[in-house]
Parts: C-alpha cells; sequence; structure tokens
C-alpha cells in the first residue's frame, strides 16, 4: 500500500462519528459535466499513446532515448506477430487522428498533425504486403543489419548503458533475443530465394566478410566481451567472476554458434541464388520497391528519372565550380588530373589515425567560436569524436554520427574511418566536421531532444531528408562560420556536394536504368577527388540501401531554395538566425510540410511592421 492510501486510511478512522454522520446526511452532489479535451489535449494523449507502443514494440528505440523498461530485450522482429502489431497500431492511430479537428488545433499543433498523419500514412504502406514481405525477406545487408548493430549495441561503447549489475544481466537476456532473430532471418531469406527476393552477389559476399570478421574474434576478443574487459570497479568480486563465467559461455555457446549459422547458410544455400544484377531493377519486384523507398527517403513524390536529371544538372554546375578553383591554385592539367593530385600528393595525407583526429578537433574549436552569428541557441548534449570500430571500418562511409542521449548522461558521437588512412586526405575535413557533428547532425538532432514542447516522435525521430538534408545544408555555411579559407578546403566542400550530386545520378542509375557496380564507380571516379576506396564502399553502399542517399541533395535543395526565397521576398528583414530557427525549431518535417511552414512564416514577417 502507498503511504498516500495509508494516510487517507488512517486520517478517516481519526474524524469525529458525528461528522461522518454528517457528511452522510448531506444531499448528494450535482452531477459534475464531463469537458471534452480539446482538440490539442486529443492530438497530445494521441502521440503520447502512438509513442509508447513504438517503444514497447521497439526496444532499442527506448534504450536509445536512455529508457530501461525493456532493456532486457531487442524486439521481436522479423516474425508474423510483429508485422501484424506494427499494422494494427498505425491503421489506428489513422483512425484517432480523423476524429481530431485540425482547424482547432495551435500553429505548431498543427504542423505536428500533417508530420504525424504523412508518417504513418507511409509506415502502414511499408507495414502492408507485399512491402512489407519483400522487405523482410531481405533483412540483412552488409550496412545495415542486427548483424553489426549489435555487437555495437552490445559493447558498452554505444547506447546500451553497462553500469550496473543489472545492466549486464540485460545485456544476456538481449543476446539471447538477438539469437532468435538470426535465426529467425535465417527462415525469413529462405523464403525470399523461393519468393525471387534475394540481395545481389556483392552484398552476399561483402556480409559473409562481415561474420567472418566476427567469429574470428574468438571469445576474449570479442567486441561482445568488451563490457567484461571494462566492468565497474565497485562490482563485487562474486558478481564479477558470475558475470564473467556467463559473458564467455554465452559468446562461446550462443552468440558464435549463430554466426557460424548465418554464415554457413549465406555461403552454401544463399549466395548461388544471389543477383547478379547489383540493383533493384534484377530483383522481381524490385521497380515498386524502389518508387516506395525514393518516396520515404525524399519525402516527395519525384521520378528516379526527376531525380536522375537534377542528378546531372548538379554534377554539371559543381564541375564549373571545381574548374575555378583548381585554375585559382594554378594547377596545370585537366579536373581529373586534379582530382588524381588531391588523391595521392602526400601534402594531403596524414601521417597517422592521432594527427587526423586531431585536426578534427582543431576544426571543432573554430566552429564554435562562429556559432552565434548563425545560431540563436545552443545545445547541451556533449559529442565526442572517436574512430569507426575496427569491426565494420572496411564497408563504412567516411564518417557518420551516433545521437546522444537527451539527458546529456551519453554524449553524441563523430565517428571518423581510419580504415586504409592513405585514402583519407585533408580536402573536405572541414565540411565533414560541419555535417556530421556542428552545426549538422550533432546541432539538429541534440535540438530537438533538448526541446520538450516538440512530440516524442519528432524529438527522436525524423526522416532522412530532412536530417540529411540539414546536414549538406550545414557544410554550405563553412564561410559564414570563418571557415573554408584555403581554397583546397573549398575545393574539399564541392567534392563533398559533387558526392551528394552524382549519388542522385548513381543511385538511380544503379536501381532504374539497370547501371552496373563497375559503371558506377567509374563515375564517381571521372567527377570527383575520390579515391577508390571511397567510391566502392559509396557504391555498394547504394547497393544495400536503395534510395537512402537520394536524401541528401533533395532536401539540401529544398532547404537552400527555401531560405533564397526568404532572403528575396524579406529583404532587409531576414534574419538568418530566425531562418535557421523556423527551420530546426519543430523538428524533422518532411519537405512538404516544411515548405508550408517557412512560406507562412514568411507571410507572416512581411506582414510585421
Amino acid at each position: 500500500m502507498s503511504n498516500l492510501k495509508t494516510w487517507l486510511r488512517l486520517s478517516m478512522a481519526a474524524l469525529p462519528f458525528a461528522v461522518l454522520a454528517a457528511c452522510a446526511t448531506k444531499q448528494p452532489p450535482e452531477p459534475v459535466a464531463v469537458v471534452k479535451p480539446s482538440a490539442d489535449q486529443q492530438l497530445a494523449q494521441l502521440f503520447k499513446d502512438s509513442d509508447e507502443t513504438n517503444l514497447r514494440l521497439n526496444p532499442i528505440n527506448a534504450l536509445a532515448r536512455g529508457d530501461m523498461r525493456y532493456a532486457d530485450r531487442i524486439g521481436d522482429y522479423l516474425s508474423d506477430e510483429y508485422a501484424a502489431a506494427v499494422y494494427q497500431a498505425k491503421q489506428q492511430d489513422l483512425a484517432r487522428l480523423a476524429t481530431i479537428d485540425r482547424s482547432a488545433l495551435s500553429p505548431d499543433n498543427a504542423i505536428y498533425y500533417d508530420v504525424f498523419k504523412y508518417e504513418t500514412e507511409l509506415a502502414l504502406r511499408f507495414a502492408s504486403k507485399p512491402l512489407e514481405t519483400i522487405q523482410t525477406q531481405l533483412p540483412i545487408d552488409h550496412f545495415y543489419g542486427m548483424h553489426t548493430f549489435f555487437p555495437d549495441l552490445s559493447s558498452g561503447q554505444s547506447i546500451a548503458p553497462y553500469k550496473t549489475v543489472k545492466d549486464y544481466e540485460d545485456g544476456l537476456k538481449r543476446m539471447d533475443n538477438f539469437v532468435v532473430v538470426m535465426d529467425r532471418a535465417i527462415v525469413r531469406m529462405r523464403e525470399g530465394i523461393n519468393a525471387g527476393h534475394v540481395q545481389p552477389q556483392v552484398v552476399v559476399n561483402n556480409v559473409i566478410g562481415q561474420l567472418d570478421t566476427i567469429i574470428k574474434q574468438g571469445v576474449e576478443n570479442s567486441t561482445y566481451y568488451l563490457p567484461i574487459k571494462n566492468m565497474p570497479a565497485d562490482f563485487s568480486a562474486s558478481d564479477k567472476a558470475r558475470l564473467t563465467q556467463a559473458y564467455q559461455d554465452k559468446i562461446a555457446n550462443t552468440i558464435l554458434p549463430v554466426y557460424q549459422r548465418l554464415k554457413t547458410f549465406m555461403e552454401t544455400e544463399y549466395k548461388p541464388h544471389a543477383r547478379r544484377v547489383p540493383g533493384l531493377l534484377g530483383m522481381k519486384d524490385g521497380p515498386l520497391l524502389y518508387s516506395a523507398l525514393v518516396e520515404q527517403h525524399t519525402t516527395t513524390k519525384m521520378t528516379p528519372n526527376e531525380i536522375h536529371e537534377i542528378g546531372l544538372k548538379e554534377v554539371a554546375r559543381i564541375t564549373r565550380e571545381m574548374e575555378a578553383i583548381k585554375n585559382q591554385v594554378g594547377f596545370k592539367g585537366t579536373l581529373k588530373q586534379f582530382f588524381e593530385h588531391l588523391r595521392t600528393d602526400p601534402q594531403f595525407k596524414f601521417k597517422s589515425k592521432d594527427e587526423l583526429l586531431a585536426a578534427y578537433n582543431s576544426i571543432r574549436a573554430r566552429v564554435d567560436a562562429g556559432m552565434p552569428r548563425l545560431f540563436n541557441r545552443t545545445v547541451k548534449t556533449p559529442f565526442e569524436i572517436r574512430p569507426v570500430p575496427a569491426f565494420i571500418e572496411k564497408n563504412q562511409a567516411g564518417a557518420y554520427y551516433m545521437s546522444g542521449s537527451a539527458d546529456g548522461t551519453r554524449p553524441g558521437v563523430f565517428y571518423v574511418n581510419t580504415y586504409d588512412l592513405p585514402s583519407r586526405t585533408k580536402p573536405g575535413m572541414e565540411t565533414l566536421f560541419l555535417h556530421e557533428a556542428v552545426p549538422g547532425h550533432h546541432y539538429q538532432i541534440s535540438l530537438a531532444q533538448e526541446t520538450p514542447t516538440i512530440p516524442d516522435f519528432l524529438r527522436f525521430g525524423g526522416n532522412n531528408a530532412y536530417t540529411e538534408g540539414w546536414g549538406l545544408y550545414a557544410e554550405s555555411l563553412g564561410k559564414e562560420l570563418g571557415l573554408l579559407t584555403d581554397p583546397y578546403q573549398q575545393f574539399g566542400r564541392l567534392d563533398d556536394e559533387m558526392l551528394r550530386a552524382m549519388r542522385l545520378v548513381v543511385d538511380t542509375g544503379i536501381h532504374a536504368k539497370g547501371w552496373t557496380r563497375e559503371q558506377a564507380i567509374k563515375y564517381m571516379l571521372d567527377n570527383s577527388a575520390m579515391g577508390e576506396t571511397d567510391a566502392t564502399a559509396e557504391v555498394e553502399r547504394y547497393i544495400a540501401i536503395p534510395g537512402q542517399a537520394l536524401a541528401y541533395k533533395i532536401g539540401q535543395l529544398t532547404i537552400r531554395r527555401l531560405r533564397t526565397e526568404a532572403e528575396q521576398q524579406l529583404g532587409p528583414k531576414f534574419d538568418v538566425r530566425a531562418f535557421h530557427e523556423q527551420v530546426l525549431g519543430t523538428g524533422a518535417l518532411p519537405m512538404t510540410v516544411l515548405e508550408a511552414k517557412i512560406r507562412n512564416w514568411i507571410a507572416v514577417q512581411k506582414a510585421s511592421v
């Protein structure tokens, strides 16, 4: 019994009998009218209920927020029950949303209503057949997949904490859940073989390589064993001994065997059926899936052909600007020769991994000094710069970001790929920091998480067109922040923008026009200063996760177009800090919703005195 209930019971027992009797003779009170919740209240409750269902179905999302209620599991992924639960939840959310009067909402809540409707309708589409079936039968690739995500999650260096004995026990239970999901993945891939939904050979080969790397780690060198090597000193001797034995047994007898089962299946049963054509154009139902993925990642109705043409035009524009910088630094030769010069000249190389990481920390200090010129708010969430974990570095991009926790206890991390160090060059470092860290992903994501007035589905969610579009837009702010004073860094910015423009061409080329892997790699080497290692990893990324790479340029073009509209229409009344607050202040919006919001803001600003 709670203290409150105990107090109430004792208080009632102490009342004089006469008072209780008097109370009993009073007339019953008039019925209290039930006040219907306002539209804003109804919407807030819907968001809360929907978010709670999402966390229950997807415990990793809760873990990422520091919500430990479901920390002993990762989810019932790839099961029929999970698919049915997601489908039912999205249907119910849309039905409840339809009962809320949008016209009665506050301006911000009207925006959130539109975002929730858009995202839920799209999610329902992917939760419905045939898209749900197709994606379930393609559960693993070398870029996304539980087989590589889970060891990182279990390393003690990711979103799952390993600070208490319960944290360690939860980690053991998650391992059991992981094994169930991995064995289920094998079943789903067998179904995919029969249905004609299989990965291309290059993806299969990369996955086999990843599995082999993890298997060869053994037990005590395993990523899964790192929490034992870093066990808190305040654990009792008995707990340390018990947990050490439990982790050794779990890794040896549960984790490594499931990796071996998966590797054997991929090599002997799956690989013979893998696609020869890398793009979705070569898979049954591939064009249907690609069309849906294009919409999901760009949040537009643009077709692959339209996006391909935009990419070609952007490549041509950026090429002209590159030529200008090549001439500025006095290089005698073609642009292609200049690319090779940047790839190979020792002045652009790093002597060590430590030198590379130190250079990024130097950039960080310069960016911090310039931020008040463009932004009104700062973020509290700390962030760190770390090398990409060794077991995934070969197939990873040049850098990526992992968000911190909303309470600031877990920092955001800017991961820098130090694999094949000679292929990593100095031009473009400033731009990469701007994209992944500040004012790019770390700033945008942390700002949303630290704004409690934003609904949780937006504080902790979003879409690629917005988040990656903002990251690419952030790259263009270098000069305004006091960076890009060196022409080689300016060229590096153009080279990074060229990468995102080429993605429009190459992703659609592979999946909608039948391009080969080799054709795509050659296109990227011919049009940029990328090294062959990076170009190969990029192309294989597009093969593995179709459509995702389109988000960057489409989102950036939208944000830049909206800024230009605001600058032209508002003239001297334009405040870049206020514009950025409008873009960032309500979380990650689909492009259609963002456009409506900014244009309404422009109209209000024009009308104000």
